[in-house]
């Protein structure tokens, strides 16, 4: 894993992308973002997370946060590790038409990464870039706010549930969201 893109202060803000092994569109289906937007609450709640900016795609998720007790990689971790249990305890108890090929894909990544006992839903990298500047904060929060309108999900990216989009709006999304203010950013 390259060391350009790992979490190296933990006080720092920072564009996260943690991805389902081999790009498994897990969240396409409402209970595993549920399971997501849930555990990410509990780490506001709970770690300290501060999410400026997210949205949850198919395969992945990208959010702008932060830690307000400066353990950014420790909550992540405890983010990925929990969610992880419940959406594989929900695939192998639920009626999920695919599980039959995605849990034994889980298994496989599990059993080849030492850091695992079981199944592996996380990639290990989180693809972390440090918010460096106001620019590229904007940058950021355009390009996660887009995402939904570049694969064609909505017309308006405010209109996607499972984004900080909605925050930025006025409105609300599952997820409790810090917005930044962006006029400040210039």
């Amino acid at each position: 894993m390259s060391i350009a893109y790992q979490i190296h202060k933990q006080d720092g803000t920072y564009f996260l992308t943690p991805t389902i092994i081999n790009w498994i569109d897990i969240f396409i289906r409402d209970r595993y973002k549920q399971i997501l937007t849930d555990r990410l609450n509990h780490c506001v709640d709970n770690f300290g997370l501060e999410i400026y900016a997210y949205v949850i795609m198919p395969s992945h998720f990208h959010m702008i946060a932060g830690s307000r007790n400066n353990n950014l990689s420790s909550v992540i971790g405890k983010l990925k590790e929990i969610s992880s249990k419940m959406i594989v305890l929900e695939l192998k108890k639920s009626n999920e038409s695919r599980k039959e090929w995605i849990l034994p894909m889980l298994l496989e990544a599990g059993l080849k990464n030492s850091r695992n006992k079981n199944y592996q839903l996380w990639q290990q990298n989180n693809h972390a870039e440090e918010i460096w500047s106001s620019k590229f904060m904007l940058s950021k929060i355009k390009y996660i706010h887009n995402n939904p309108l570049e694969e064609g999900f909505v017309d308006r990216a405010e209109d996607y549930l499972y984004s900080s989009a909605k925050d930025y709006a006025g409105k609300k999304s599952p997820v409790k969201v810090t917005p930044i203010e962006l006029h400040s950013l210039f």
